[in-house]
């Protein structure tokens, strides 16, 4: 048997005993409460795991096996968010498949996550890049179609021509793409649309039955943007037949609307647009399409731009006329893409007014003079002869009734999100379901049909012509159906799309003829727990409530909500080093030399700062090494130990060290490293108070640290107890079982090595849980002030409740109290048990 502690011999041992014995294969009994804990699966990209992934992950597995061990039944899948850019990129740089390298990939992030001993379910993995996964992502797509929610629409898009691809906002910045510096242009193109903002009011409410942190809620809040106000008609001047709408939530200052503005892709743009002002629209218009949204709004804050179009609008409420302007703080993407402007009582507005030298006329009334500076608050309504004297609310509706009596505007609720934009002009991802029939129709492809594969190319870039990548596939692209000659679509779907439903599939993978069988999905679903970072809080996260909501309503789900309880871990970073000509060096060639770290071989000196790992900085910590060197429960435990998880922290190797020094401890405590049996003090002993205190306020601490997912508490504790253990005579071997058995999650390789050394029955991991005596928690002694007239003068331990009579005598019994007490006469004695003894007294 192993004398010494070695990681590297215990901890294969029992990975490969999970592995054949199947150890945490998830099964729907129905004699046990089921419990559902996930963490946001990985993309297998080319760079593998770093020590911050596995962050997550840990704090998973512990709550799976801790369930496990209280008797749930527990679902604790894994799987791979396959389809995606990355590998598309890296294959057209390798030429090679994106499948060989996603295949490859996986293949190291399974090794990888295995040799960190997590209890996944490995017979439930799933890849989203597999056909006989994406056969159903597939499939709900065809759902939506069929319910009106997916549609055909032309929108404006960022087109990158170097890379031949829409890009989404956030990759867009200063009119160039993020990545590689290339040039962006605004374009309007072809794309498949979901219509998320069907289920606006529902993904609101239902926010608030979730157990999500209040931040994560708040941004799904501001991101679906609920506003209440009034949609107004504003008629063209001189333009019989055309006219624009604005959304407002304050259509009680209509009467101060004294100019409008269009985006600058608002369709009308052009139409309304003056000879004389053609040539100044036309290229404010070319410059503002070049920025992202976020850049225009940004922008706007620090200058107003824009430009009068020599058109002019009548303002429904008095019929005047106003000028129709263009600006680009007013986004196509968000409302109708037109507003009123009503500078007296708008910020954005007045700023505008006051760049452009346009009327401000005051409708709210505010004790303020609104030349100078716009009045926001509330007030009564002045100068709008329909509604003067009303108050706010009041005055909303008035105006209100008298437009859509009028047939001018209407009440109405508007949400700032958009329906999501689904196509891709990539390769790897998954192709529609659908045919164009040769008059353009679309035709939804029968049930039977899929999985639509991905025809198999050797060229993944985009045409020449600007197509997709899967317009090479021409033998692929037209396809015959029923005696016509058709198209298949050439867009593919997001990477969001295999994401959105993965933790339905985990619960029944193998299934042939749905994405999910009812009776399984009423089992395990909702997740109890997901983990995962905050960064998703309005993509994933949304999309995923979106899609679940729609299988809410086709019946496939029992829940209107997918993720009952949300929690988002913080970030591990890494420290950097780089010189003054920014040069980044490995933490290996860089030692401290007093306050300054410098390079070993030429002293040269280097800059250190706490940043995200990544290749490019030569901070990447890779687990493996550390799993080498420490073993992979000091990994998982000093993961939890840095501090909250939901904390950003930075990453010390030495701290890795430390919490393998205690398992060291307590290796020692159990095995004689000499013979490599048990130690000679282990044995069945009773437990001593202050061991059995130590050992119960252990099981506590991590009971409830585990519950409220504050992992790092419980582990003080774990050190407090074998530190009290070691060096005794006597080990009890129950307070080893117990002990062992709230370890397990944290440590679990070295939980069942001790476990079986001990001859303990079944495995630790299989529970059951120990619960904590309240009667043990309790100290034997405490510490009691004793005070003369109010003032200290001694502390004394004493029994915990011990009588007051022999309290007070041990107290007058204390030398130094003896010494205040001397010709003086005690007359009042103040008692407050197990704290304090207060002597009252007179001269003698």
């Amino acid at each position: 048997m192993q004398h010494r502690y070695d990681p590297a011999t215990i901890e294969p041992r029992w990975q490969a005993y999970w592995k054949a014995h199947r150890s945490f294969r998830a099964i729907e009994d129905p004699s046990k409460p089921k419990y559902y804990v996930l963490c946001m699966f990985p993309y297998p990209s080319g760079a593998g795991l770093h020590v911050g992934h596995p962050e997550s992950y840990t704090a998973v597995d512990i709550v799976a096996r801790y369930r496990r061990q209280r008797g749930y039944a527990v679902l604790n899948p894994i799987g791979f968010d396959a389809f995606g850019l990355p590998a598309e990129r890296a294959a057209v740089r390798e030429g090679r498949h994106p499948r060989e390298i996603i295949e490859e990939n996986i293949v190291t992030f399974t090794r990888q996550l295995e040799r960190l001993g997590f209890s996944f379910d490995w017979d439930r993995c799933v890849d989203t890049s597999d056909p006989e996964y994406y056969r159903w992502t597939q499939w709900i797509f065809r759902k939506m179609v069929e319910r009106g929610l997916a549609y055909l629409a032309k929108v404006p898009v960022y087109w990158c021509p170097a890379q031949k691809t829409v890009l989404a906002n956030e990759e867009v910045q200063d009119g160039v793409y993020v990545e590689t510096g290339d040039p962006v242009e605004r374009r309007t193109m072809r794309q498949w649309m979901l219509r998320i903002t069907s289920y606006a009011e529902r993904l609101l409410e239902d926010l608030e039955s979730l157990d999500w942190p209040e931040n994560v809620k708040e941004m799904q809040r501001n991101w679906i943007g609920r506003s209440e106000g009034a949609m107004v008609t504003f008629a063209v001047a001189d333009a019989p037949g055309l006219s624009f709408e604005v959304f407002t939530t304050r259509p009680d200052t209509l009467y101060g609307a004294t100019w409008c503005v269009l985006a600058p892709e608002h369709p009308l743009v052009e139409a309304v647009t003056t000879p004389e002002r053609a040539a100044e629209v036309s290229d404010y218009v070319a410059r503002a399409r070049q920025r992202s949204d976020m850049e225009r709004v940004v922008a706007a804050e620090k200058e107003k731009t824009g430009v009068f179009t020599g058109a002019f609008a009548v303002n429904p409420a008095n019929g005047e006329r106003i000028p129709i302007w263009v600006a680009d703080y007013v986004l196509v993407t968000y409302g109708t893409g037109a507003i009123m402007a009503v500078p007296a009582h708008d910020e954005r507005d007045h700023a505008f007014a006051r760049t452009f030298g346009l009327p401000i006329v005051e409708v709210v009334s505010g004790g303020r003079d609104v030349q100078a500076e716009a009045w926001t608050g509330d007030g009564v309504a002045v100068n709008s002869p329909l509604i003067d004297g009303l108050a706010v609310e009041a005055a909303k509706a008035r105006i209100t009734a008298w437009l859509e009596e009028r047939g001018l505007g209407r009440a109405k609720v508007q949400y700032k999100l958009r329906d999501w934009l689904f196509s891709r002009q990539r390769y790897w991802g998954e192709p529609f379901p659908v045919v164009f029939e040769p008059d353009g129709s679309i035709r939804l492809l029968p049930e039977d049909a899929l999985p639509v594969p991905i025809p198999e190319l050797d060229d993944f870039r985009p045409t020449e012509d600007c197509q997709p990548p899967l317009a090479r596939a021409t033998d692929w692209i037209e396809v015959d159906w029923d005696g016509h000659r058709c198209l298949r679509e050439s867009n593919t779907m997001p990477q969001w799309a295999g994401s959105c439903w993965y933790y339905l599939r985990y619960m029944d993978p193998h299934n042939d003829r749905l994405p999910v069988d009812a009776a399984k999905e009423a089992y395990w679903g909702p997740v109890d727990l997901y983990i995962g970072g905050v960064e998703h809080a309005v993509t994933h996260l949304l999309y995923a409530r979106f899609w679940h909501k729609v299988l809410y309503d086709v019946g496939l789900v029992h829940t209107k909500e997918p993720f009952q309880r949300l929690f988002n871990q913080g970030m591990i970073l890494a420290f950097s080093y780089r010189d003054a000509a920014g040069k980044y060096y490995h933490p290996d060639e860089v030692e401290q030399r007093g306050d300054v770290f410098v390079v070993r071989k030429t002293g040269a000196p280097v800059e250190a700062q706490i940043e995200k790992m990544s290749k490019s900085k030569r901070n990447v910590v890779d687990p493996l090494e550390i799993v080498d060197r420490y073993g992979a429960d000091a990994l998982r435990m000093y993961e939890m130990f840095m501090g909250p998880l939901e904390q950003v922290k930075p990453w010390q190797t030495s701290g890795v060290q430390g919490v393998h020094r205690f398992l060291q401890r307590l290796w020692r405590l159990v095995v004689d490293e000499e013979t490599g049996g048990l130690k000679p003090a282990v044995g069945d002993h009773p437990i001593p108070r202050d061991l059995g205190r130590a050992l119960h306020l252990t099981i506590r601490e991590t009971t409830e640290g585990i519950e409220t997912i504050r992992l790092n508490t419980p582990i003080s504790r774990m050190m407090e107890f074998v530190n009290l253990a070691t060096g005794r005579d006597r080990v009890p071997r129950e307070a080893l079982r117990a002990f062992l058995a709230v370890l397990s999650p944290y440590a679990p390789h070295i939980a069942e090595e001790l476990w079986e050394r001990l001859g303990l029955p079944g495995r630790a991991a299989d529970g059951p849980w120990p619960a904590w005596d309240p009667a043990m928690l309790v100290e034997d002694l405490v510490e009691v002030a004793v005070q003369v007239q109010g003032r200290l003068r001694a502390t004394l331990q004493a029994p915990r409740d011990l009588p007051r009579p022999e309290l007070v005598e041990r107290a007058k019994a204390h030398p130094n109290v003896v010494r205040h007490l001397e010709g003086k006469v005690v007359v009042r004695e103040i008692v407050v048990p197990n704290r304090l003894v207060n002597l009252v007294v007179r001269p003698g």
